[in-house]
């Protein structure tokens, strides 16, 4: 839909069409919750892209498993336009060592991913900042992280899985 569309739209009606992507979504099982699209499309992209088996909501501490056991926390940001945050949201229960690897992906606005990293547990540990106010870890997602020994760019390896075919349209699309 063009954005010149979009703009003749009242509020109401753009929080409704929002609401109404995020159902789709949800049906098409690229989210797993009405929440912020963020973290589930990151989940399933990661878990897509690496062939992840995806834990279930109510897991603690972990969002995905390999084939080998290894247990993956995904953690996603998009950018807005003109934002310039790197801040992840908190990694909680960091001394219960819950998962083995971070994944961490930085969308630009339009959803492509500017950078993605994979992290072992031990350097995120070492990394990440105790803030008691969101009772949690912080890592900034920076460029100079990928010079961090143990750290993998992931980058080119997360792609949206293609051909994604349309169930409405019955045709095949390049993108999500």
């Amino acid at each position: 839909m063009p954005a010149d569309t979009l703009s003749k739209h009242s509020v109401a009606q753009l929080l409704a069409l929002h609401s109404q992507v995020l159902t789709e979504l949800k049906s098409r099982g690229i989210c797993r919750s009405a929440n912020n699209p963020t973290g589930d499309y990151c989940e399933w992209l990661v878990a897509a892209s690496l062939g992840l088996t995806l834990a279930d909501n109510s897991s603690k501490g972990f969002d995905g498993v390999d084939a080998d056991g290894v247990r993956y926390q995904i953690k996603g940001r998009r950018r807005a336009p003109g934002s310039r945050g790197t801040q992840l949201s908190a990694i909680r229960s960091m001394d219960v060592r819950s998962f083995d690897i971070l994944v961490a992906v930085m969308f630009s606005a339009d959803w492509s991913v500017q950078m993605a990293v994979k992290i072992p547990h031990d350097v995120v540990k070492g990394l990440a900042t105790f803030k008691p106010h969101v009772n949690g870890h912080v890592l900034h997602l920076r460029p100079a992280l990928k010079q961090q020994p143990g750290v993998e760019d992931i980058t080119a390896s997360l792609v949206v899985p293609a051909p994604i075919t349309d169930p409405l349209a019955g045709r095949t699309a390049d993108n999500c």
